[in-house]
């Protein structure tokens, strides 16, 4: 089951006005984690999916990332 994901087109979407900063990357993860959850995903059946080719993310970014995910996974109650 994928979670739904944000098409953002840097082209055409006017710029926002709001910062992001690592508290709304920290939230937006904690969000996906909690999404996760709630569809029944495994901690394994998520870090698949973070891990999966993306245009926007390189292999090292992905990995990176699914250590992110992984912590953030164990560290939410």
């Amino acid at each position: 089951m994928m979670i739904p994901c944000f098409c953002f087109d840097f082209e055409t979407s006017p710029p926002t006005t709001h910062p992001i900063n690592e508290e709304v990357v920290a939230k937006a993860i904690a969000n996906v984690v909690e999404s996760a959850r709630y569809q029944g995903q495994s901690l394994d059946d998520l870090v698949a999916e973070v891990l999966q080719d993306d245009p926007i993310l390189d292999q090292v970014q992905r990995q990176w990332l699914s250590k992110i995910v992984t912590q953030a996974w164990r560290s939410l109650p």
